[in-house]
């Protein structure tokens, strides 16, 4: 027997990290990057010899795959964005038989065309595989129960996470979203080790157990493995003091895959690694496209290294992130925490503010929970921002008035705008069962 990071009893299924690790995860840098470019050059050619988009814009750019004869090659070919994957709505982007494909996803659609993807019989194998390898990284091991409170359906969080527990050996709870009060109930009676969820709603989870009489700290979890939208240390730190836990980030877009492209360690929490076998990650500058330097901050962008029904080519994710060099796995690189997305940015008043700065100074403040939203209104001829907050239970009018100040001095000072701080009762502002939306924009009202 043996603990983990946080001093919970690791039971008779407990293994070391460095007796689980696959193949892949075992290869050295050189060996990693002669296995990309072969994968590459193949993925290049798959997307021009089957995918019409891409044979046209590769010819756009007087482009052949032949032209990659090493990995910096990648930067001279286009790149793929989320409007070109609406544009081919919906099977316009497989590289396969649509009756060689055996499951579809898609995104909600909510601002136009939904983006569909792929995946065949292999797709879904290599899928279940990355996602083991980060529950495994993540501290999960076979035997254990999973609790996924991701939703189920064609958001690729809930059956991604799925299938790649059970890869790994362990006992899934499929619980999806919803329903908090039952979630809570199941975490007693079955008693999961693990918990993927959206941060945001495992905050809720938080709260319903508290609701209930129950202390979030003498549950079984031990282990968090959260995603499918940006979080900050604060918020680690709230979530691991909530419910004594290891608080990890796992990274991941449909577009590419869906959940496990990426996965911070517990043991050293200090980004994500990238399963770079799988995926090719780059980062660029936004404006001009760039690809930026090792430790340079941008936005990043992915090509599929293996995907069969949906190959990408340099997606831009507009995910705010930076490379850095790998720790636990030292071949594959890290990418921080995202901070942020390119297209969540506010500009107010000639000021670049993101959600997560403001979570980060309501996270900082006594009296303040973790519940938030942000209103962007227009005041004549300004925008103007509203920040409201839940205050923690037992807060009284006073106490709540010096948070509210501190928090407008505190983003003043530090992100340099003026913003205007409601606090609000707790339980006011509406719950996240999923992924979480901080800004409302109200200037069209």
């Amino acid at each position: 027997m043996g603990t983990d990071a946080r001093g919970h009893d690791g039971g008779a299924d407990a293994t070391d990290v460095t007796d689980v690790t696959d193949a892949g995860e075992r290869m050295g840098r050189d060996e990693l990057a002669a296995l990309q470019l072969t994968r590459l050059r193949a993925t290049l050619r798959r997307a021009y010899d089957r995918v019409p988009f891409y044979r046209q814009a590769f010819d756009k750019a007087g482009l052949h795959p032949d032209d990659c004869r090493s990995l910096a090659d990648l930067a001279l070919f286009p790149f793929t964005t989320k409007s070109d994957l609406r544009d081919q709505y919906p099977f316009g982007m497989f590289a396969v038989p649509r009756s060689e494909v055996r499951r579809i996803h898609a995104s909600s659609g909510t601002t136009g065309r939904p983006t569909v993807v792929g995946y065949t019989d292999g797709d879904l194998s290599t899928w279940a595989d990355v996602v083991a390898r980060s529950i495994r990284a993540a501290g999960g091991r076979p035997g254990q129960i999973v609790h996924i409170a991701y939703g189920y359906g064609l958001f690729t969080g809930g059956l991604g996470a799925h299938y790649g527990a059970e890869r790994l050996g362990c006992t899934v709870v499929p619980a999806s979203g919803g329903m908090t009060d039952r979630q809570v109930r199941l975490i007693q009676d079955f008693r999961p080790e693990v918990i993927m969820v959206t941060p945001s709603y495992m905050l809720t989870l938080l709260d319903e157990m508290e609701r209930q009489g129950i202390d979030p700290r003498t549950t079984s979890l031990r282990t968090g493995i959260f995603g499918a939208e940006p979080w900050t240390e604060e918020m680690r730190r709230e979530i691991e003091e909530r419910l004594n836990i290891d608080a990890v980030d796992i990274y991941g877009l449909s577009e590419v895959m869906g959940p496990g492209v990426a996965q911070e360690f517990a043991e050293t929490k200090d980004g994500l690694h990238i399963w770079e076998d799988h995926f090719y990650p780059e980062v660029v500058d936004p404006l001009t496209g760039a690809v930026l330097p090792e430790g340079e901050a941008g936005e990043l962008v992915f090509t599929s290294l293996t995907k069969e029904a949906m190959p990408v080519i340099r997606y831009r994710t507009r995910d705010l992130t930076r490379l850095l060099p790998g720790t636990v796995r030292p071949a594959f690189r890290r990418m921080e925490k995202i901070t942020g997305r390119s297209d969540d940015m506010i500009i107010l008043r000639g000021v670049n503010l993101y959600p997560t700065q403001i979570e980060e100074v309501l996270l900082r403040t006594p009296d303040l929970a973790p519940h938030f939203q942000l209103r962007l209104t227009r005041q004549g001829r300004l925008d103007a921002l509203t920040v409201r907050v839940e205050a923690r239970r037992g807060s009284d009018a006073g106490r709540r008035e010096a948070a509210a100040a501190s928090v407008v001095r505190a983003v003043k000072e530090g992100i340099g705008v003026s913003v205007a701080v409601e606090v609000v009762d707790p339980e006011t502002l509406e719950r996240s069962v999923g992924k979480i939306k901080r800004l409302v924009d109200l200037r069209g009202a």
